[in-house]
This record gives structure tokens, C-alpha cells and sequence, in this order.
């Protein structure tokens, strides 16, 4: 990925807590030569590896997974959030509009889950991840046989992090007077907040 260098965003842990963030990731391989894409929700254990695990499941009907090997690395894009910014908050009148965006990459080579009960723990940890949002969480207690059932439509994967790219492109190339008139511009609505809330936490 293109990174000008006031953009890069190298710290791991920063980057980990943005992938835990914006889990729901697309996941980029080839297949047959082209480029085939899946989107999926990704759990992350960030004290396996040097660089984190990633942990997923998918369609065991989606031949993504038969194009899995060794010798071949995969991309995961993880995007966060973006707006459109317009020339008219800056200071310098001679300006272009421009979109200030999060997103980062992490690269690695997938493995098949093959243990039935490692499986189980990922789906359990997965749902136990969203539904504590909820006032009463949804227990995954399903019978057994059903449980088995569902399981083998799906294939999990590991995918060790072999290397991690982070773009935080957030107006760090403008005066911080025009940073705080773009983060205040930012704020006026409720579907740009999210990018004006990251945009100071980088300040």
C-alpha cells in the first residue's frame, strides 16, 4: 500500500487495537489468477506470533479456502473511518478537496483449523465477543448434533501476521489550526464523528 510517510502509523499496539476495532475485515487472495474477495469478521490474539494471530471462519461452499497455501501470503484489509473533506475549512484558500481515512493491512499465511474442538472455541469466542454488547447475551448452547451439523458448512483458519501496514491519513500534512477547523467540521455530524474522534486522538 501507497504510505506517505506522514501517514504511516508503525505502532503495534495502536494498529491491534484498530483491527479489534473494525473487525468485520475483507480477506484478499487469488484464485485462478484472479483476485477473489471475502468479507468476514475476524477475532484477533495479539500474544500469539510477533505480530498478532488472526482467527476467522467461512462457507466450507466458498472456494476461497482451496486457494490456502504455504507459499502464498494473504491480505486482510481492515477500514475504519472516512469522510470527505472539503477545501473550504482550510486556512489556504488555494486548497483541493481530499478524504481522510484509517485502514490497515495485515498480511500472513492462512491454516486450516483442523481440530473440531479449536473450531468450537473460535465460533465461542467470536459470539461471546459480539453479544456482550447485548443486555442479555444469547447462549451458545445448541444441541449437540445440530452444533455438528453447522460446523462442518463452515472451514476456520488461523492466519499468523507476517507483517503489518497502517494508514492514517488525517490531515497531518495541514497547519494544526486547519486540523482543529477540520476535526470542529467534523463533529457538526453524527456520521463524521467517528473520523473527528480519531483524528484527535492522534493529536
Amino acid at each position: 500500500m501507497y504510505i506517505p510517510k506522514a501517514f504511516r502509523e508503525d505502532d503495534i499496539t495502536t494498529l491491534h487495537k484498530f483491527i479489534q476495532t473494525y473487525s468485520f475485515a475483507t480477506l484478499i487472495t487469488q484464485h485462478k489468477g484472479l483476485p477473489f474477495a471475502t468479507h468476514l469478521p475476524f477475532i484477533l490474539d495479539s500474544e500469539r506470533g510477533p505480530n498478532g494471530t488472526l482467527r476467522a471462519h467461512m462457507a466450507r461452499a466458498n472456494p476461497q479456502w482451496h486457494d490456502f497455501n504455504s507459499a502464498q501470503e494473504v491480505l486482510t484489509i481492515f477500514q475504519g473511518p472516512h469522510a470527505y473533506i472539503s477545501p473550504s475549512w482550510y486556512e489556504v484558500e488555494l486548497s483541493v478537496p481530499t478524504w481522510n481515512y484509517a485502514v490497515v493491512h495485515a498480511y500472513g499465511i492462512p491454516r486450516i483449523i483442523e481440530d473440531s474442538e479449536e473450531l468450537y472455541q473460535l465460533l465461542k469466542t467470536l459470539i461471546e465477543t459480539h453479544e456482550a454488547q447485548f443486555e442479555k447475551p444469547w447462549p451458545f448452547q445448541l444441541q449437540e448434533d445440530y452444533l455438528h451439523k453447522m460446523m462442518r458448512g463452515i472451514v476456520g483458519f488461523n492466519i499468523e501476521i507476517t507483517r503489518l501496514e497502517g494508514k492514517f491519513k488525517m490531515s497531518q500534512n495541514r497547519t494544526e489550526a486547519e486540523r482543529e477547523i477540520v476535526i470542529a467540521a467534523l463533529q457538526e455530524s453524527s456520521d463524521t464523528l467517528a473520523i473527528a474522534e480519531l483524528m484527535e486522538s492522534l493529536d
